[in-house]
């Protein structure tokens, strides 16, 4: 006689309690921004030397590799830059570039007929407004095409060594 196999039911597992959680307070303004210079602390310690992967000699290259870094790698804008500043070094000559020769240049970036256009106008913008010289302050960078306040906090951090806390202190007395 076989024996018929019988399935035993499986016993039902247990109801897991779960650990009362209480509700958290608000965190304080003071104890938030403790937090914030802790985690800051512990990030520097961590990378002591965060900075752009971008190769510049002055602020208008760093503005100009930042702009074209949109949508694309480090890697390609620090192929296509050194060709770029060799043949428009300053920003009145690529102010007078010719959109297609410009265009043709910056093509490996992608986007480059949008980044041509906005790299002519800010170059005449700091040509015309700022005396050929990138400005030093967030309320004139935001001010030039294709730069928006990210571009404008990676120029002032890294080709002005001015850091967001000193940002925030411009600001606020502009």
């Amino acid at each position: 006689m076989a024996e018929s196999k019988v399935r035993k039911a499986a016993a039902p597992k247990p109801a897991v309690k779960k650990a009362a959680v209480k509700p958290r307070k608000p965190e304080s303004h003071l104890a938030m921004v403790r937090r914030a210079r802790r985690i800051n602390r512990e990030l520097a310690e961590l990378y002591p030397y965060a900075h752009p992967e971008l190769d510049f000699d002055n602020p208008f290259q760093l503005l100009v590799a930042t702009v074209l870094s949109a949508q694309t790698t480090d890697l390609r804008v620090n192929q296509t830059t050194p060709a770029l500043f060799a043949k428009y070094p300053t920003p009145e000559d690529m102010a007078a570039a010719n959109p297609e020769e410009l265009e043709e240049i910056i093509r490996p970036t992608g986007f480059f007929r949008n980044k041509a256009k906005s790299l002519i106008g800010l170059s005449a913008a700091l040509r015309d407004e700022f005396g050929g010289e990138v400005p030093g302050r967030l309320a004139d960078l935001v001010t030039l095409p294709g730069v928006g306040r990210k571009t404008a906090n990676v120029v002032l951090g890294n080709a002005f060594g001015v850091h967001t806390s000193e940002r925030q202190k411009f600001a606020a007395a502009a």
